[in-house]
């Protein structure tokens, strides 16, 4: 933590006041740099949490962001580059130049080195990696090499191992030796010991509070809990979160392709995977494979582009079924009034059943195993919710346009619509995921193309065919 942070007492707290910073606190900062106030500025900054500050410096324009980090200097804790959106975090590794942030990765731990390294444009990333000492450059380097979201970027390289044959005051007393000696290799906070054999593999686990509460004579072996769950280094971080789900695990260890133990993982590790997993899910329903409020304009663009060029060909392929029945629409115009109708509804229940899939696929509750009962059920959800809607736009679209005809058409066309829409929510992202395609990303566009083409189709052919 970088300085104090005042709060108010507890019968004061507010919701909005657990975390963060408000409107008001960037309000006043910005205040304190317009009237060139450094000591209020610096009153300010320092006595924020390293995560609140984070928030204050994103709330701040780019000139802005500069000025404070000059001012703030050698004092901000290092910590900060971790807690910062990566368009700011980059900015503010520009400010304070490779030396700097190397001196400052040095000082994190190296889970939170890696990402603050691996985050970084290439050349800015060799020019930090250059400023390091020999052995924290190969360390960082040998973790860049690790597949991206694996188990090996993820896990932190500092943990506690100790042999089997150890007493629990063997371990005690090396561990404070250990600490009065400022050992690198191990962690500064932590909440279980591993157990290796001679060859470095993991046998076990003990809590720190149950070493705490055991005499010491006690062999960790006959203390040790064998029944742990072993991370291959290159296992997919998402495989790695629904472990820790799955067993309510608190820290596991990751092993090397020899069964050695190489790292470890903690839940606050696997608290950031589950937040960026969600947000990239939730981008991804909208055709956005990465953005940020901080990123620039054409950033932002290029992020945005192709998932509307797929959808504009979708949406050709319904104009193309529009055309297709012009004729009938110059003879009724009803048919045009009526057609967003059908389109939109199917569009809007088709993502309902694909936003449930989607998530069912991400959780690993839709299978092969329960395909077909999750399709049937969402067929009949379907049909429920179409007879529903085709009673109240049967009987609105009849009154409008003093036509029966034309109100049970729009009603069969809707619900034939609906239908197509909870099968297809469900069918599209299981097969992109079969085919090893995000389903977040690639769904939307084929959802819709799908309601709009079927709905057009069926309200238009059906009004050709029983009202001309």
């Amino acid at each position: 933590m970088s300085g104090t942070d005042p709060r108010p007492e507890a019968g004061e707290i507010q919701s909005d006041e657990l975390y963060g910073v408000s409107g008001g606190q960037v309000a006043d900062l910005r205040a304190a740099l317009d009237a060139h106030d450094l000591v209020r500025v610096e009153e300010m900054a320092l006595a924020l949490h390293t995560a609140d500050l984070a928030d204050l410096i994103e709330g701040l324009a780019p000139s802005e962001r500069r000025i404070l980090i000059d001012i703030l200097g050698p004092r901000v804790d290092p910590e900060l580059l971790t807690f910062l959106a990566e368009p700011v975090r980059e900015e503010v590794v520009g400010y304070l130049g490779p030396a700097d942030v190397a001196a400052a990765v040095t000082e994190m731990d190296t889970d939170d080195a890696l990402d603050v390294v691996a985050s970084l444009d290439e050349p800015v990333q060799a020019e930090v990696l250059e400023q390091l000492e020999a052995g924290d450059r190969a360390a960082l380097e040998e973790a860049l090499a690790h597949p991206e979201d694996s188990a090996g970027r993820l896990m932190q390289r500092e943990f506690v191992a100790v042999p089997a044959r150890w007493t629990v005051g063997e371990t005690i007393d090396y561990l404070r030796e250990e600490a009065e000696h400022g050992a690198e290799h191990l962690p500064e906070e932590f909440l279980d010991l591993f157990v290796v054999d001679d060859g470095g593999k993991p046998l076990g686990m003990v809590s720190l509070s149950r070493i705490l509460r055991t005499r010491r004579p006690v062999r960790l072996e006959d203390l040790m809990d064998t029944d742990i769950d072993r991370i291959p280094v290159t296992t997919d971080q998402e495989e790695v979160a629904h472990l820790f789900r799955q067993y309510d695990l608190a820290s596991a260890p990751v092993v090397d392709t020899d069964g050695k133990m190489v790292g470890v993982i903690t839940h606050d590790d696997v608290m950031d995977v589950v937040h960026e997993e969600a947000e990239e899910d939730i981008l991804g329903l909208a055709g956005i494979r990465q953005d940020s409020v901080y990123d620039s304009v054409l950033s932002t663009s290029r992020s945005r582009i192709s998932w509307l060029f797929l959808s504009l060909l979708g949406l050709l392929c319904a104009s193309l079924v529009i055309w297709l029945f012009e004729d009938a629409i110059e003879q009724v115009v009803a048919l045009a009034v009526l057609m967003p109708i059908v389109a939109a509804l199917g569009g809007n229940a088709g993502i309902q059943a694909m936003t449930v899939a989607v998530r069912a696929l991400s959780m690993k509750e839709l299978h092969r195993g329960n395909a077909l009962r999750i399709l049937g059920k969402e067929i009949m959800v379907a049909a429920v919710n179409g007879l529903l809607l085709a009673v109240v736009v049967g009987i609105v679209a009849g009154l409008w346009f003093s036509s029966v005809h034309l109100g049970a058409i729009l009603a069969g066309s809707l619900v034939i619509n609906l239908l197509a829409a909870g099968a297809v929510g469900v069918i599209i992202p299981f097969t992109l995921d079969r085919f090893s395609v995000d389903p977040a990303i690639a769904s939307s566009p084929f959802l819709i193309t799908v309601t709009d083409t079927v709905g057009f189709a069926a309200f238009l052919g059906s009004a050709t065919y029983f009202l001309l």
